[in-house]
């Protein structure tokens, strides 16, 4: 049954670059626990994540278009390899509307997958998010709008 599961994972969009990713959270959360503000672990992580050899792009604008108009300017927190969006929070708990804002982020940016992590807790908790119209999203936790 284990065996099964992890084939599953392992066939997910993305798999070794988000496991790269985590453990990188990880790694973040050992040294530094909890506490900090949002900011603190996104600039921890992107050092971890660099000195892994990924690459990083933070404060990358992207457009929201309404009726031909731009409404708004949104800016993920991470972009990891131009394929992952890493959203960061540092909440009690993660709720639906974080993971409305990730699922958003991926609708407007085309990427496919994201990753909701949150350093609140005493230990690292996350989910993983697929772009609305990826066709594997059955294996993401998608949010009802």
């Amino acid at each position: 049954m284990q065996d099964r599961q992890q084939d599953k994972q392992e066939n997910l969009l993305h798999f070794d670059l988000t496991k790269a990713i985590l453990q990188c959270c990880f790694e973040v959360m050992n040294t530094l626990g909890t506490g900090f503000l949002e900011s603190i672990y996104k600039n921890a992580l992107v050092v971890a994540m660099v000195e892994h050899g990924l690459e990083v792009i933070t404060d990358r604008g992207f457009e929201v278009i309404f009726h031909g108009r731009k409404v708004g300017v949104f800016i993920p927190d991470l972009i990891v390899e131009n394929a992952v969006i890493v959203e960061l929070k540092s909440c009690e708990h993660l709720l639906a509307e974080h993971q409305a804002q990730l699922i958003n982020y991926l609708a407007v940016t085309d990427v496919q997958v994201g990753l909701l992590v949150n350093f609140g807790k005493r230990r690292l908790d996350y989910k993983r998010l697929h772009h609305p119209v990826y066709h594997a999203s059955h294996h993401a936790d998608l949010v009802p709008f």
